[in-house]
């Protein structure tokens, strides 16, 4: 064994990560990345989870960071490990949450020509990270760990990016002992201006009809309870994006639920009528201001942590720059005197003028309920909906993977708690939901935590059953069966009348689940599902449930939505 320094570079900077309050690192083993993993081996105070692919790290980091707003590393070697991990930190950067990469290299005196595995990372990371960087003097790494973290972290969040060379990796530093990391530092946000604030007030006040979308800025600034003050304080429905989920207690009157399905859907025409659009959090990859304000003259008002994206469609009247929480609370307390239009919440509430759409809210939680007893097979996705938030608590937690069940997640699954429904949608990337999962079971190992996924993106995955097995993550993944590409299939059949090259074949998934140790159940009929999925949940370890789902409710939706749609406008 050759003589090592006492203390290395990579014992620095896992000392650095420490210093952060990082409590986890995802990764896969690599060559170049071993001194970093014989420091992690030390360290007392970072639990390092193997992976099976260096996307399922990616993911896990993602969706702790979604979770905590704090952030994971991901961590893989050079070469195809970088690689493997591109997937998992785009979808960090456009869901903003908060996570660093740190990636192996070969030797430093290699960089200058071709080598194997060499590709350059850092040129790689750039479009997908907010700030990533080489290590090129030891002494730098604190500077560079805590300028990650603190880049990560800031508003709005998202991943950043360490390469270090192997041969630095086992160096030590230039300065020995005296190289220390930096302490972590807070930063708080400002406020509107009173000018601001009593510009907005001002707008409201004047309106008669104004919605709020809220986007995935409230649960990431923990404004839930602010903006669900303001909504009832004065008697303002509140639609949600996709990852605005849980923002609003979907129980609520005020709840229009989320919008964002791909046809004229029955939230639009609550943004049709309203004369004033209140955006708290909202971000645009969420959901395409085109598609709720397509002639862009509908007035916003901004209400987020950084200034509006410039867009045609998007272009509020006044931006109230800062903390969610706090600018809600003071537009509140300014609008409370006056009301809107001249009424305060209980007149509002009389005059039932408040639910614009009231009628298409109506319909689409009776089509819920209308198939909470059917007992049609293979089952309908909205049986399917209705028997897994029966089987969980307001509390537990739903990792949607990205498919046509995303949508009847999104759409009909009632989020009653901010942070219960984890949906990727700034990039959408399939085999997020068990990963994810693994994740969300760490942050919170007291709650129930379910992977929902379509076949084709949980066999993108799949990999990781093995993982939540080895570490006793009591994970269920709920696989809707369809053999195809459900979500592509819709479309197509929309678009061009018939689909083409969206059909699979799939493994038998019991099967597949216990040749991992795992328990699995199959769903034999629409009155076995809600049994078999409280079977799954009571079971202490990981689990899996195949569901045979029908998938002709798509169109069949788009149909029924089309028609609300067209009769309320």
């Amino acid at each position: 064994m050759p003589d090592r320094p006492r203390r290395t570079a990579a014992d620095l900077l896992v000392e650095c990560l420490e210093a952060e309050g990082c409590r986890f690192v995802f990764s896969v083993p690599g060559e170049e990345t071993m001194d970093i993993l014989d420091a992690l081996s030390r360290s007392e105070r970072i639990r390092h989870i193997t992976t099976r692919h260096e996307q399922g790290a990616a993911f896990m980091a993602d969706v702790h960071g979604r979770l905590t707003g704090q952030v994971a590393v991901a961590m893989a070697t050079l070469g195809p490990g970088a690689t493997n991990l591109v997937t998992g930190v785009a979808d960090a950067y456009l869901d903003r949450a908060p996570m660093v990469a740190i990636t192996g290299q070969t030797g430093s005196d290699k960089l200058h020509k071709e080598a194997h595995q060499l590709v350059d990372i850092v040129r790689m990371f750039g479009p997908v990270t907010k700030w990533n960087t080489r290590v090129e003097r030891i002494d730098a790494i604190p500077e560079i760990v805590r300028k990650s973290f603190r880049v990560a972290e800031l508003e709005k969040p998202g991943p950043t990016h360490i390469e270090l060379p192997e041969n630095l990796a086992a160096m030590a530093p230039e300065s020995g002992d005296a190289t220390q990391p930096l302490e972590p530092t807070r930063t708080y946000l400002p406020e509107p201006t009173d000018e601001a604030i009593d510009h907005a007030a001002r707008l409201i006040a004047a309106s008669s009809r104004p919605i709020v979308l809220a986007g995935n800025g409230v649960l990431r600034r923990h404004a839930s309870e602010d903006l669900r003050a303001f909504a009832r304080g004065l008697h303002v429905p509140v639609a949600v994006t996709f990852m605005g989920k849980g923002a609003i207690d979907d129980r609520s009157h005020l709840s229009l639920m989320a919008v964002g399905l791909q046809a004229r859907d029955h939230v639009l025409t609550g943004f049709d009528r309203a004369d004033l659009v209140v955006s708290v959090g909202y971000d645009l990859v969420e959901y395409a201001p085109s598609r709720w304000n397509p002639e862009g003259t509908k007035p916003i008002i901004h209400i987020d942590t950084q200034p509006a994206e410039v867009d045609a469609d998007y272009r509020p009247t006044v931006e109230l720059i800062g903390d969610i929480g706090g600018t809600l609370q003071r537009l509140l307390r300014a609008l409370l005197p006056v009301g809107i239009g001249g009424r305060d919440a209980t007149a509002r509430h009389a005059s039932k003028e408040i639910l614009v759409n009231a009628d298409l809210r109506t319909a689409l939680l009776h089509d819920l309920r209308a198939y909470e007893a059917d007992d049609g097979f293979p089952i309908r996705p909205q049986k399917a909906i209705a028997d897994l938030r029966r089987a969980l608590a307001p509390e537990d937690i739903v990792v949607s993977d990205v498919g046509a069940h995303k949508v009847w997640v999104a759409r009909l699954y009632q989020a009653y708690q901010p942070n219960t429904v984890i949906i990727s949608n700034g990039f959408a990337a399939m085999g997020i939901s068990l990963p994810g999962a693994i994740a969300a079971k760490l942050v919170h190992p007291e709650r129930r935590v379910v992977a929902l996924c379509g076949d084709g993106g949980f066999l993108m995955n799949s990999q990781e059953l093995e993982t939540a097995k080895r570490i006793g993550a009591a994970v269920t993944v709920v696989v809707w069966r369809d053999d195809g590409y459900g979500l592509i299939d819709w479309k197509q059949r929309n678009e061009f009348g018939r689909p083409f090259g969206v059909e699979f074949g799939n493994p038998d998934f019991v099967a597949f689940a216990e040749s991992f140790g795992i328990a699995g159940f199959r769903v034999s009929s629409a009155a076995d599902l809600y049994p078999t999925l409280v079977r799954a949940l009571e079971v202490p370890g990981p689990s899996l449930v195949e569901v045979p789902i029908d998938y002709r409710e798509n169109l069949r939706l788009t149909e029924r939505l089309g028609a609300l749609a067209v009769g309320a406008s």
